[in-house]
Order: C-alpha cells, then sequence, then structure tokens
C-alpha cells in the first residue's frame, strides 16, 4: 500500500515538473509568420516523456492540464472566432485535444515493440503519431474555424494544410530527433522504475 501510495505521489510530482518544463518551452519559441497560432518549440516532448514513461492515463492527464494551462494563457486567440460555437471549437481542437494526445505515445510504442524491437526507431514512430494526432485537431481547426483567413482564392483545406503543417512538421521533426537521441544517451529517462 506504502509503495502503491509513493509511486501515484511521485507521478503526481513527476507531472507537475515536466507540464511546468512544457509550460518554459512554450515561452522558448519561433513564431515565424503564424498571425493565429503556432510556433515552433520544445513544449510538446515533456508531455510525451511523461506518456512513455507512466502509461497513457498519466500522459493524457498531464497533456490535459499542459493544454488547460495553454488554454488559460493563450486565450485571447479564443477570443478571435466571431460566435461561442467556434470559440469552443477552439478551446477544443487547438488547446485540449491537440495536447492530451500527446500523451498516448507509450501504446504506439507497445504496438511497434511487438512487430520490431527497435526501441529508438519504436520510441520515434510512437513521436510521429502522437504529433500527427495533434497536427489533425490543429487541421481540423484550421478548416472550420480559421478558414476565413485563408488568402482569397485559396482552398481553404490547402491554407490550413499549409498554416499548420509547417510549424508542426518542423516541430514533429524537432520531438522525435530529441526523443531518440535522449533514449539513445539516458533511456533510464524513460523508465518508471517505482512502479
Amino acid at each position: 500500500m506504502q509503495k502503491e501510495r509513493t509511486s501515484v505521489t511521485r507521478k503526481l510530482v513527476e507531472g507537475g515538473i515536466l507540464v511546468g518544463l512544457a509550460y518554459a518551452f512554450s515561452f522558448m519559441q519561433y513564431s515565424g509568420n503564424w498571425l493565429q497560432g503556432g510556433s515552433i518549440s520544445l513544449e510538446m516532448i515533456p508531455i510525451i516523456i511523461m506518456g512513455l514513461r507512466n502509461g497513457k492515463k498519466w500522459g493524457l492527464g498531464t497533456g490535459f492540464i499542459f493544454g488547460s494551462l495553454s488554454l488559460i494563457t493563450g486565450f485571447q486567440n479564443v477570443l478571435y472566432c466571431p460566435d461561442f460555437i467556434s470559440q469552443a471549437g477552439c478551446i477544443l481542437l487547438d488547446y485540449l485535444l491537440a495536447f492530451t494526445v500527446l500523451g498516448l505515445a507509450d501504446p504506439f510504442v507497445n504496438l511497434f515493440s511487438r512487430i520490431k524491437d527497435n526501441k529508438p526507431l519504436n520510441y520515434g514512430l510512437a513521436t510521429f503519431i502522437v504529433c500527427f494526432f495533434r497536427f489533425v485537431c490543429h487541421f481540423i481547426s484550421g478548416i472550420w474555424l480559421w478558414g476565413a483567413y485563408a488568402p482569397e482564392g485559396q482552398p481553404v483545406v490547402l491554407y490550413s494544410l499549409l498554416y499548420n503543417g509547417t510549424y508542426m512538421l518542423a516541430d514533429t521533426v524537432l520531438a522525435i530527433v530529441i526523443i531518440i537521441v535522449l533514449y539513445g544517451s539516458s533511456p533510464r529517462i524513460f523508465n518508471d522504475s517505482v512502479s
């Protein structure tokens, strides 16, 4: 019983530290020309690590908390939406779901491990998939909520693909490289040794 409580306490503390780290990373960003949000940063990596270390439940929870914190600090972006329905869609797609899905990396590592026992590759593939899920959230949001910002004559789908694809591709490549390098240099980071 004591070990179980220690494990839960440790995971809560770990989650808090990783949310704080993700939040700090969100301020160290390259914002480029993305006027309605989006940037290149390291903010996804701590959330992905939490999911890889502690499983999907803890990863999803940590991602949701980080998404909620990002929503609070970036709420001015929500106000660009013209009505309550689109504001709710922005909250859900651009903040809550977009960051929560990053916590799903562990099940994909387990799935890929059944196919090929190559941990660095499996961690990289799992990172790619959760980053792709985040991209899908922003892509749908770009079509549904932000399509009015598309240049005249440009299809909304293409606008969303280009707008969200540019920063998400860079973010994804950065996350994959860092996760693989971290695993190669210090695999203990990804081990949950207490539970």
